[in-house]
């Protein structure tokens, strides 16, 4: 816990901007050089034991003995963790806010001073070091990923009508839609009721199509702001949002069930007989919410293709995701960077893999250790795609990402025009 590592940096080390700054070094968590090393996260019940047999050979190999803590409210925790000096060596963040405000106030350690950096990043799927990304320097790595951009299907009786199970574009999803309305089926089901969360559903449409239509660079201009949340850019991808989604006929129900359907209960209507919609867009998490039946026999009743690209906007294929990111609190502990170099890696997480319910953030991880066929397609949607962004929402304050977007999604769904929502929300946005 005292200073003293010396690493390469692939920023300028005397960057004053960055969190730490110099060669200064985060000089929290547990003892150094005791063996032991403490890990805290928000996995829980089988997830924790996935995770720790994911460690398990790892120990035996290295010698090193983990400490798993786990903590739900970890972003509220770990700060007053922080403020006592009392941090674990390596944190497992759910969202990158509370990581990049605790590297702002100099508590973890840049990964470019003890990860091969560069072979990282041609591992992982493009762009996700990005979210850890503070003043040129990025201060964690993920160990495990949440894919959004997905569309599912009813297989047997979307392949029975005939629909294209591999459009290229939104304009080919366009096309598709209007055969599914002139043989009387809406193209999408759709929920966003979540109680005081509702409307979040609707903002994770929205980042998708700003990806699409604008690209991953005004992405990022929006979600820090130096742009304006109306822009002309932001306000084209509501509109499209709007004419594929929200138009009449589009989605099963219209506004009304989208609205009081709870998001978790939105995929049913697929699988009805005949079904009541054939296209359902969400993360991979919305497979432990389907019917049961449905869910016993996920590869055989249930297929996916990826969100296309838009074929005037973006040239390349995203994704639009999220994951948890492990960072370093202790930048002077050899057995808690070694543990780092190991969960950041291609080779962490193949027991957690076969048991399901778990993504590598890595292009290069080896997808038969899946135990499932649909997570092999999944997680082959994923080594393709061109760039990949963090959800928006989630990096934008809070009085945005969770409130005024929230509820400017809801009522840009009853029909408010997309030019008054996002210079509402715009307004929000707090001051500097």
């Amino acid at each position: 816990m005292t200073a003293g590592l010396s690493g390469c940096f692939l920023n300028d080390p005397n960057d004053a901007e960055s969190g730490l700054g110099g060669n200064a070094f985060a000089t929290g968590g547990t003892q150094d050089g005791d063996g032991k090393v403490q890990i805290m996260g928000t996995f829980g019940g089988p997830e924790q034991k996935a995770l720790l047999a994911s460690l398990e050979d790892f120990e035996k190999e290295s010698g090193i003995e983990i400490d798993y803590v786990s903590e739900k409210d970890l972003p509220t925790v770990i700060k007053q963790k922080a403020k006592a000096g009392d941090t674990p060596d390596i944190a497992l963040f759910p969202q990158p806010g509370g990581l990049l405000e605790l590297a702002d106030e100099g508590h973890i350690q840049p990964i470019d001073t003890y990860l091969d950096y560069d072979a990282l990043e041609k591992s992982l799927v493009p762009g996700f070091l990005e979210a850890a990304r503070l003043n040129g320097r990025v201060y964690g790595a993920p160990m495990k990923m949440a894919v959004k951009s997905l569309v599912f299907y009813p297989k047997k009786a979307y392949e029975k009508a005939g629909y294209d199970t591999a459009p290229k574009s939104l304009e080919e999803m366009r096309q598709i839609a209007g055969e599914m309305k002139a043989d009387g089926t809406a193209p999408w089901c759709m929920g966003w009721n979540d109680a005081q969360n509702t409307g979040w559903v609707g903002t994770d449409w929205i980042e998708e199509f700003v990806l699409r239509e604008a690209g991953p660079d005004v992405y990022d201009e929006w979600v820090d702001h130096d742009i304006a949340f109306d822009d002309p850019q932001i306000i084209k991808a509501f509109e499209a949002f709007k004419k594929t989604v929200l138009a009449d006929g589009q989605t099963y129900g219209g506004t009304k069930t989208i609205l009081n359907t709870n998001f978790g209960e939105s995929i049913t209507p697929e699988f009805s007989s005949p079904p009541k919609c054939f296209w359902h867009r969400q993360g991979d998490f919305i497979l432990s919410f389907l019917p049961k039946k449905i869910g016993a026999n996920v590869d055989e009743e249930v297929g996916v293709f990826v969100l296309p690209p838009s074929e005037s906007g973006f040239k390349g294929q995203p994704i639009l995701g999220g994951g948890d990111t492990a960072a370093l609190f202790n930048g002077n502990d050899k057995e808690a960077i070694e543990v780092m170099k190991f969960l950041t890696s291609d080779e962490f997480g193949g027991p957690w893999a076969k048991a399901g319910g778990w993504l590598s953030p890595h292009q290069s991880f080896d997808a038969e250790q899946y135990s499932s066929e649909m997570t092999k397609q999944i997680a082959e949607i994923v080594a393709q795609v061109d760039v990949f962004r963090f959800d928006a929402s989630d990096l934008m304050p809070k009085a945005v990402g969770s409130d005024s977007f929230w509820d400017g999604m809801v009522a840009f769904a009853k029909g408010e025009s997309a030019a008054k929502v996002t210079k509402r929300i715009d307004e929000s946005w707090p001051e500097e």
